[in-house]
């Protein structure tokens, strides 16, 4: 058929046809309910069953029906009572009953185009002609509807579809979910605020894998739903990997008798496949359960039924052995207060405008309200008309009244903005808005976004589909005082499924997962291989290492503080260890510190009880003392190493690990410079180098200090020290040996860079110390200090191979921490072994030799500077 204003030529016979249908279809209406409206929507629902013996229409269905009618009623009430949403404009309705048959829907939707058909048949006047030369009667033109709400099964909205979208007028379904309807190419003026089923499908798959199920079979009602829904469970399954269908059978629409045993043999064929994944509608869904039960086969079926089964007891009425440990799922929905209100308030008196009312409340409240004189009418209460929904009769809300409100709105919201954009700053409709353009209001449509009746965001695709969002049920039996039974809610799926296992019970009151498998399950801490071809069947193979069982087909490495349990199920915390105080290799290093500060205490508390003596002087008592501090300073840092890292433990070891050297060996330079340069300066001349006094000494020597000092304290400015848990140093090869170390912030280059300046001066030291050599006796301290350096680089030589050799070493912090120590104290060591023990050796046990000696002649020392006052060249040997 070609769209309206393709070929206006060929439009006059096929719109008188659409006329005569119309008509006929009319004719043959049980009616419809009628609102008047300055904007008209159609609405289809399923207010009766399908008709047998080639009937029409069967017998009333309240809640798919009625239920779902009132809401586009009550929805419409809101909408025109709501002063912000259009605004001066009251939306009317046509509403038609489907009776749940596509073809009587046709002739029913074909209502809805007339005010379009006659529009263009208006022209062609005289070609309608009554006996006689009587003009025609003429009747109220049908009201223009700009938009549909409906259908209910899918069936019927494909076929109402194919004749909205030639006469572009917008389908807006609420219980329609067949996932032909997301082709837009042939269902581009059908929307829907319900997900359709290839969501449904996925969601489906989902839960099947979340069982560890991999071979079921599939069941569906012929049809658009079932074959459509299988369909898509199919192709996501096998896209998705690691489910295989047994078996997939279809349930004709007209089953003849004994269809359904056959059913239940065909699927014993393959005993194993014991999960049922069903689309079908209530009533084949009943009739396989029924096949199940006499099959005497309760209990061995795993059910995963579709939002056809959802959580209704119709379909398991009498049937809930067969039915317990089913799993269902549907469209995410919330009860509507509002409408319960409303609902339960409704009465023959206050609910004229609803023609099939009066037809429901003898239903529900099983009464009669006029009598026929049969004799059955004896047994029939006669209605009162003052019974009271939920109060004489019991009431539930159907679940999809939410949607049917949802897509009132969903049209209202597109009118407003459609509105807006026409009719800017009036209120009422325009003459833009009276001819509403149908394909202008589908983008106005899909373009809509907005929090429904239920809170939850309703909006369109590209392909007029909802966002998928369903919840997850599972039929279960009473457990006495333990439970209720009953569908409880399990889950739930929006893109990704979120299933409480645990929550699940089976046939038996087993809490584990019945199987429906291929191969048999993999160990802990094993993923599945799959077999190239066979997706239903795998190999197991270990996740090994660092790695960990994500899932049943997945390993992942643990994360980098982690390492995997002794299943490799998980991860659990990597153990942090640190040198600790009782430590082994702690001993030595603390060892040396502890001897070594005992030792440079001694020395000084000596130096200043003798203060004054002519060792003392001799040796050069400010500097001694400068010297001894920054061998104390040395032996401290051991303590310091050894210490838990913690933000002052590391600002102290990045400030105390090189001032201690750095002090040393500025005022070691100091004093061999000095030597050296009165060594120098006498054998030119008797004037005195400058700044050799004390006072001079220890500026050049704090000067000296002062350059790490800077150093150090612009590091702690530009970069807080921290401590940090390093999990690469220990990661062995086995996860259970690794571990990770807590330490402070610095790289090993850094730590080396803290002694960087260190060295740099003893290096100068030892320089001069070289070129001091062959001063004469009078500095008898030139040739200790020489020895003292020429050790130390020794020392340091041997100290950096084992440092960097280390570095990849299991037990690198611990080799370095100690090696660094010791060789730190090892340094002090020689410098305090070499210029003072000596010195206080004498001053406790020889003080004879602290005497001062006589002064050389004068022709001795004419080629030697003279020292400065207040130090002696010379002390006792």
């Amino acid at each position: 058929m070609a769209r309206p204003g393709s070929s206006r030529a060929a439009l006059p016979p096929l719109l008188m046809l659409m006329l005569v249908l119309a008509q006929a279809g009319t004719a043959g209406a049980a009616g419809s309910v009628r609102l008047a409206g300055g904007l008209t929507l159609g609405g289809l629902f399923p207010v009766h069953a399908r008709g047998a013996a080639g009937r029409a229409c069967g017998p009333l269905k309240k809640e798919q029906g009625v239920h779902r009618l009132e809401a586009m009623l009550y929805a419409l009430d809101r909408v025109n009572a709501d002063p912000e949403l259009l605004p001066g404009v009251r939306l009317g309705a046509r509403l038609l009953d489907t009776c749940s048959r596509d073809t009587y829907a046709l002739e029913q939707a074909l209502s809805f185009v007339q005010a379009l058909i006659r529009r263009r048949g208006d022209g062609d006047e005289g070609a309608v002609r009554c006996p006689g030369g009587v003009p025609p009667l003429r009747t109220a033109p049908p009201e223009r509807v700009v938009a549909v709400v409906g259908a209910s099964a899918s069936s019927v909205s494909i076929m109402v579809a194919n004749v909205l979208r030639l006469f572009a007028i917008p389908q807006i379904s609420y219980a329609s979910t067949a996932p032909e309807l997301s082709d837009s190419t042939r269902y581009d003026f059908f929307s829907r605020v319900v997900p359709p089923d290839s969501y449904q499908a996925q969601a489906m798959v989902d839960i099947v894998r979340a069982l560890g199920w991999n071979y079921v079979s599939t069941l569906a009602s012929e049809g658009n739903y079932g074959e459509s829904g299988v369909e898509a469970f199919v192709q996501i399954s096998r896209e998705a990997g690691g489910v295989c269908i047994a078996q997939s059978i279809k349930i004709p629409r007209e089953p003849k008798p004994g269809e359904f045993n056959k059913v239940i043999k065909r699927l014993m064929e393959t005993p194993n496949a014991r999960g049922i994944i069903i689309f079908a509608n209530e009533d084949d869904i009943r009739r396989v359960l029924e096949a199940a039960h006499h099959a005497n086969l309760t209990g061995h079926f795993l059910w995963v039924g579709s939002d056809s089964w959802g959580a209704k007891t119709s379909p398991i009425l009498n049937l809930e052995d067969v039915a317990v440990g089913a799993i269902t799922i549907l469209p995410k929905r919330a009860s509507i207060d509002g409408f319960d209100q409303y609902f339960m308030t409704r009465s023959l008196e206050n609910n004229r405008r609803n023609i099939w009312f009066a037809e429901f409340w003898e239903e529900n409240f099983n009464c009669k309200l006029t009598s026929s004189g049969t004799q059955s009418d004896d047994t029939i209460r006669k209605c009162t008309g003052e019974e009271r929904i939920g109060r004489d009769s019991t009431y539930e809300q159907e679940g999809k009244v939410q949607f049917v409100i949802d897509a009132v709105y969903a049209i209202a919201h597109a009118l407003h903005s459609m509105h807006q954009a026409l009719c800017p700053g009036l209120t009422g409709l325009c003459p833009a808005m009276e001819t509403t353009d149908g394909r202008m209001l589908l983008q106005y449509i899909r373009a809509v976004r907005f929090n429904g009746s239920a809170g939850t965001p309703v909006m369109f695709n590209e392909n007029g589909d909802a966002p998928g969002r369903y919840d997850i049920f599972q039929y279960q039996a009473a457990n006495g005082s333990a439970g209720s039974g009953g569908y409880q809610a399990v889950g739930q799926w929006a893109e990704n499924l979120r299933l409480d296992v645990e929550a699940l019970q089976w046939s038996g009151e087993t809490r584990e997962v019945p199987s429906s498998l291929c191969s048999l399950p993999c160990g802990p801490g094993e993923r599945k291989k799959m077999v190239k071809g066979v997706p239903c069947c795998w190999h197991c193979e270990p996740c090994d290492g660092y790695r960990f069982q994500v899932d049943e087909f997945t390993c992942e490495a643990c994360p980098g503080d982690m390492r995997p349990t002794l299943n490799h199920t998980g991860c659990r915390p990597t153990p942090v260890v640190r040198l600790t105080w009782s430590s082994p290799w702690a001993a030595p290093p603390l060892l040396l510190a502890v001897l070594g500060s005992m030792a440079t205490t001694t020395v000084v508390a000596t130096f200043v009880r003798h203060n004054n003596t002519p060792i003392v002087r001799a040796s050069g008592r400010e500097l001694s003392y400068v010297l001894l501090t920054g061998i104390f300073l040395i032996y401290a840092i051991t303590f310091l190493m050894v210490a838990e890292p913690g933000a002052a433990v590391c600002a102290a070891r990045r400030l105390f690990l090189g001032l201690g050297t750095t002090l040393s060996y500025s005022a070691l330079l100091t004093k061999t410079n000095r030597i050296y340069r009165i060594f120098e300066q006498g054998k030119r001349s008797v004037t005195p180098p400058p700044f050799i006094s004390p006072t001079s000494q220890l500026a050049i020597t704090f000067s000296l200090t002062s350059v790490q000092v800077v150093g150090v304290m612009a590091w702690l400015g530009a970069q807080p020290p921290h401590s940090v848990i390093d999990y690469e140093e220990q990661r062995t090869v086995d996860p259970e040996q690794a571990r990770g170390v807590l330490k402070c912030d610095m790289s090993d280059l850094s730590l080396i860079g803290c002694l960087g300046y260190s060295l740099l001066l003893m290096v100068t030291c030892t320089v001069y110390a070289i070129k001091a050599r062959g001063v004469p006796e009078t500095f008898n301290e030139a040739k200790p200090i020489g020895f003292t350096m020429y050790t130390t680089c020794i020392i340091w030589l041997a100290f950096v191979p084992i440092f960097f050799g280390t570095a990849q070493s299991a037990e690198k912090i611990y080799i370095q921490t100690t090696t660094l120590t010791v060789s730190l104290s090892l340094s002090a060591s020689v410098s305090l072994g070499m210029l003072y023990v000596p010195k206080t050796y004498v001053i406790l046990f020889h003080p004879e030799q602290n005497v001062q000696k006589r002064k050389r002649s004068l022709k001795a020392t004419s080629t030697v500077a003279a020292p400065p006052k207040g130090e002696d060249t010379e002390a006792p040997k």
